[in-house]
Parts: structure tokens; C-alpha cells; sequence
């Protein structure tokens, strides 16, 4: 059976077992809409939070990103991880506690202002939108390359996936999906990195396999490709290179974005009880970890596999003719993901970094002028198990794999900013007496405009799919963390500290990403990239953790300088962190 079929069963397949949950978990009310009825059980809602929360930018671009930099880009891995330990321990027990079903509506309730929950839900409909465009992009790439069409093409068909279950299901049908998809991504991320590991050290464990030896050379893996990519004029693998303070300053972002993300949040909103929040939140730790212990060793073997197809023979003096470059180039080359330049006419694929002027004597001695394999970052964790020469099955299951990430948050995402506009707008604002079933219809119809808003931003991305990610994670972190921080931690801060804080934090992180030096288009490559810091060496993807502190700041010295809130506010701020028992969560 040729790949093309073989892609075509695994994916159809999982789209099927998909499709089948819709219907059988079809939300009847707004409570299955929002929070599934809050009747899932927590391991299930472990899983479920998994694969909310590893995205296309968790299963493709962060392997493909440590793949590419190397040490440096560890701080996604524990940004990431950092963050959803904040969330569970400070968050959503509290969260759930308070038994409201998003964001917006605790702020609201809590800063006793429409105005906090408006501001919330702007924060909001900003930093999902950004974090979906990535969500998108992702499924456009791994489409393109497994169904053979345009990515354009895969994106429409992602879209209309994600349109059927999530508008039918709501939450209900959107949490029995993700547990099928966290089945079909772990095993997908896992089974080809057990693979890579035994072919290039011998050791079935993954992370075990990026400490061992490689058996070829006889060196240390990590060794190995140190020297691999040193000799090509790359930066150490190992090594550090960027500035302590903005490293801090990004894994800070990540952790408190995450923190902040209101689609996870919600998660916590569908179990029965505040001990099962706090439970399901440890076994969503268990599953998420999963993952993230292999992504290291398949980012390593990634950029090891992908120089030893470029240079077979182990010397980078002699690189493979174009000509006889291997299969998976060729089919990748087909997406426009990959692309070869021949810039010296001499048929070979010259390799090597042409940013670094202490190579520059070494190219213009070999006849070199600039390297002429272009490959983006995002392929690299799909196409890995092709460079390997993985059996078929193992390179389909990987494609559903890649998409089931990339569904499974966008309709979380998705999720999250149609509850904003039907809950907190519509009903909390607009028009408080609508019928359960009219706001069921508008959280169905605005669900579906906010796939119509991501696919057009998916096929016009904003930056490659984890930039647009880390940026996103910016803005929740300066603007929707401190303020639930505050709204749990501390009985002084009132409804103009906590809306002066949310609007200075986002503002002030949006101008900073967007001032020409920090973030600037590059002409005909359709990405952006971090130009000279403003301020120290503080990157644009890093400044969340600066926009956070800032929301700190002036939500204290405003809610200081006024009244403070009411009384009952402060009774309710008591309530929710002083346990009465794991019983069933107060409602006020």
C-alpha cells in the first residue's frame, strides 16, 4: 500500500472515532456547552487537559525549535511545564471553588465591575485569537504534507473538522474528543522517538537514548552533534547563548502565560468537586510529561538525522548532489517547507551557517556562497520518522498525531472565546434575560465565526506557528494572571486597581512587541523575528513577565490610593481560599 493511502486510513480513522464521540456527547445545555455538565472524571479530564494543552506548538514547532537552537530553547519545555504547575497549585482549585463557568464572569464577579469583565474578555479574545493563529498554521502543515493538497487546502479541511465537533459538542463533545486525541498524539510522538533512539544509540528509552552513546561514532550523543553542527559553523548545541535575564524573563513569560491561558482554566470547570480540580490538574501533570520528556531527545536526533542526510558520508566537505538527495526532501520540497538554492551552480546541497564570519574563509576556500537548504522549523518533528526511514504506519500515525495537537487546543481555544462573547457579552452584558436556548444558538453561532476569523488569520499567519504561540503567552501573562492572582490572593485589590492594572499590562506589552525595533516584518519570508531588545536584552516574545509586573504594580498603588471593596467582596475573597471541606464547590 503506497503512503498516500496508508495517510489517508490512519487520519480518516481518527477523524471517524472523532466525528462518532460528536455525536454520541452532543451538549444539550449551556451547562454541557461551557463546562460539560461539570460530570467528567478526573483522569479523563487529565487527558483531556493534555491534549488541550499541547498544541501544534507542543507536538510540532517545540521539538523543531529545540531541534534548531538547541540548549537555548529548553525555556519552552520549562516555561511550559513551570506554568501549569502554577496553574494547578495556585489557580484551579480556587477557580473551581467559585463555581462560575469562565473567566471573565470570576473577574467580573470578583472586581464587582462589568467593566473588569469587559476588559477580561477583550484580554481574552486577544490572547486566544493569537494562540489559534498558531493552532491553524499547524494544521495547514501537516495537511499539505500527508494529503498531498496546498496547505491552504488542509487548513479548510482542519477547519471543517473543528467546525463539526465543537459546535455540536460544546465542551461535552470537545472533552470526549480530546481524550481520543491525547491517545492518538502520544502515541504518535512516542513510537517513532523509540525508534530514532534505538537506530542511533541503542536504547529504547528516548531520553535515556539523548545521554547515551551514539553507535556509530562511538561518542556521547550530545558530543556527537556539538561537533556535527560546531563544524558547520552552527552555534554549540549544549551551549548557552542568549542573556540570563532575558532567558529568565521568557521562561517567566511562558510559566504565567500558561497560567493565565483561559482555555485550560476552564478545564478545571468540568469536574464534579474542588478535590477532583486539584487531582485532575496532577494527572494532567502525569500525561503532559509524557511528552515532554521525549521532546528533547526527538529534537537532538531531529538535527542529527537531518546534517547526516545532508553530508552521508561524515565530512562536510562532501555534501549529497541534489540529484540524489533522498525521498523525504523531495516530498517535503512539494509543501514549500523546505526549499534548495543551488547558489554556486555546482548541483550539491551546501549546508552551513552563513551568518557566522568565522566559517566565511572556510566557504569561500570550498567555492561556497551561502547555504542553500532552507528548512522550516515546523517540519521537523513530522517529517522526522521519513528521514529515519520509519516503516508507512509510523509516518501516518505521526500526521495524525500532528493534527489531533493542533485540533484538539483549537477547539479549546475556540471554546473559550465563544463562551467570552455569548456568556460575558451577550448575556452578562447585552442582553442579561436571554432563554437558555438562545444563548446555547449564540455560542453555537459565534463559535463558528471565530473558526471563520482563525482560518482567514491561519491562511495570513502573523510569524511561524511557535512565535505567534510565544507572543500570545505574552499577552495573557501581562494581563488575565496577575488579575486572577490578585482576585484570589488579596482582599484589598478593588474593581479600578484591577482594571487599570489588566489595561496597562496589555497595553504596555502590546506596544512593546509592536515597536518597529522589537518586531519587524521581514520582506518575502512571511515571518517576523526579534530585532535589537529596547530595554536591556529584553526580547519582544519576553516581555509578559516585564507587562505582568507592571499589572502588579499599578493595581496596587490604584486600589491603595482608593476606597477599599465591599465587604461582602472581601467575605467572598475568604471564602474561596479557606477550604470547607473538598465537598462540592459554594455557589454565590
Amino acid at each position: 500500500m503506497d503512503q498516500f493511502t496508508l495517510n489517508l486510513l490512519v487520519v480518516g480513522a481518527t477523524f471517524a472515532l472523532y466525528f462518532g464521540i460528536a455525536i454520541w456527547a452532543r451538549a444539550g445545555s449551556t451547562a454541557e456547552f461551557y463546562a460539560a455538565g461539570r460530570g467528567v472524571h478526573p483522569v479523563l479530564n487529565g487527558m483531556a487537559t493534555g491534549a488541550d494543552w499541547m498544541s501544534a506548538a507542543s507536538f510540532i514547532s517545540m521539538a523543531g525549535l529545540i531541534a534548531a537552537v538547541g540548549y537555548d530553547n529548553s525555556t519552552y519545555l520549562m516555561g511550559w511545564t513551570g506554568g501549569y504547575v502554577l496553574l494547578a497549585m495556585l489557580l484551579a482549585p480556587y477557580l473551581r471553588k467559585f463555581g462560575k463557568f469562565t473567566v471573565p464572569e470570576f473577574i467580573g464577579d470578583r472586581f464587582y465591575s462589568p467593566t473588569a469583565r469587559m476588559v477580561a474578555v477583550i484580554c481574552l479574545i486577544v490572547a486566544s485569537v493569537t494562540y489559534v493563529i498558531g493552532q491553524m498554521t499547524g494544521v495547514g502543515v501537516a495537511f499539505s504534507r500527508f494529503l498531498e493538497v496546498k496547505s491552504s487546502t488542509g487548513l479548510y479541511i482542519g477547519a471543517a473538522v473543528v467546525f463539526f465537533y465543537a459546535v455540536l459538542g460544546g465542551m461535552k463533545g470537545i472533552t470526549y474528543t480530546q481524550v481520543a486525541q491525547y491517545v492518538v498524539l502520544i502515541i504518535a510522538y512516542t513510537i517513532p522517538a523509540v525508534f530514532i533512539s534505538l537506530q542511533l544509540t541503542g536504547n529504547a528509552l528516548p531520553p535515556i537514548g539523548l545521554f547515551s552513546e551514539h553507535t556509530a561514532s562511538g561518542m556521547p550523543l550530545l558530543a556527537k552533534l556539538d561537533q556535527v553542527v560546531t563544524d558547520l559553523g552552527f552555534g554549540s548545541y549544549t551551549g548557552a547563548h542568549d542573556t540570563m535575564l532575558n532567558t529568565f524573563l521568557f521562561t517567566m513569560s511562558l510559566m504565567i502565560g500558561t497560567a493565565g491561558l483561559p482555555h485550560v482554566i476552564v478545564r478545571f470547570f468540568t469536574v464534579p468537586k474542588v478535590a477532583d480540580a486539584r487531582s485532575s490538574a496532577g494527572w494532567a501533570l502525569v500525561f503532559i510529561a509524557l511528552l515532554y520528556l521525549v521532546a528533547p531527545a526527538v529534537g537532538a536526533m531531529a538535527r542529527l538525522n537531518l546534517i547526516d542526510n545532508i553530508y552521508p558520508n561524515g565530512t562536510s566537505e562532501a555534501p549529497v548532489s541534489y540529484e540524489a538527495r533522498p525521498d523525504w526532501m523531495k516530498n517535503w520540497e512539494v509543501t514549500g517547507l523546505l526549499k534548495f538554492e543551488d547558489k554556486n551552480g555546482d548541483g550539491l546541497i551546501q549546508f552551513y551557517n552563513d551568518k557566522s564570519a568565522a566559517y566565511e574563509p572556510t566557504a569561500t576556500e570550498r567555492g561556497w556562497k551561502g547555504s542553500e537548504l532552507t528548512v522550516n522549523n515546523d517540519i521537523m518533528v513530522l517529517a522526522n520518522p521519513e528521514i529515519a526511514k520509519l516503516p508507512g504506519w509510523v509516518v501516518a500515525l505521526v500526521a495524525a498525531g500532528g493534527l489531533a495537537a493542533a485540533l484538539s487546543t483549537a477547539a479549546g481555544l475556540l471554546l473559550a472565546i465563544s463562551s467570552a462573547i455569548s456568556h460575558d457579552l451577550i448575556k452578562g452584558q447585552l442582553n442579561p434575560n436571554i432563554s437558555e436556548k438562545g444563548e446555547l444558538m449564540a455560542a453555537r453561532v459565534s463559535m463558528g465565526v471565530a473558526i471563520v476569523v482563525a482560518t482567514y488569520l491561519g491562511l495570513n499567519p502573523p510569524g511561524f506557528a511557535a512565535q505567534t504561540v510565544a507572543l500570545a503567552f505574552g499577552l495573557a501573562a501581562a494581563s488575565i494572571f496577575p488579575a486572577l492572582m490578585m482576585g484570589i490572593f488579596s482582599k484589598r485589590i478593588n474593581n479600578k486597581g484591577a482594571v487599570a492594572g489588566m489595561v496597562t499590562g496589555l497595553l504596555v506589552t502590546i506596544v512593546y512587541i509592536f515597536l518597529h525595533k522589537g518586531w519587524f516584518f521581514v520582506e518575502g519570508t512571511n515571518s517576523f523575528t526579534d530585532a535589537d531588545p529596547l530595554l536591556l536584552s529584553i526580547k519582544s516574545t519576553s516581555f509578559g513577565a516585564v507587562g505582568a509586573l507592571i499589572n502588579f504594580i499599578v493595581a496596587y498603588v490604584v486600589s491603595n490610593a482608593t476606597e477599599e471593596p465591599p465587604v461582602e467582596i472581601q467575605e467572598l475573597v475568604e471564602s474561596i481560599r479557606i477550604p470547607r471541606g473538598a465537598g462540592q464547590a459554594s455557589h454565590h
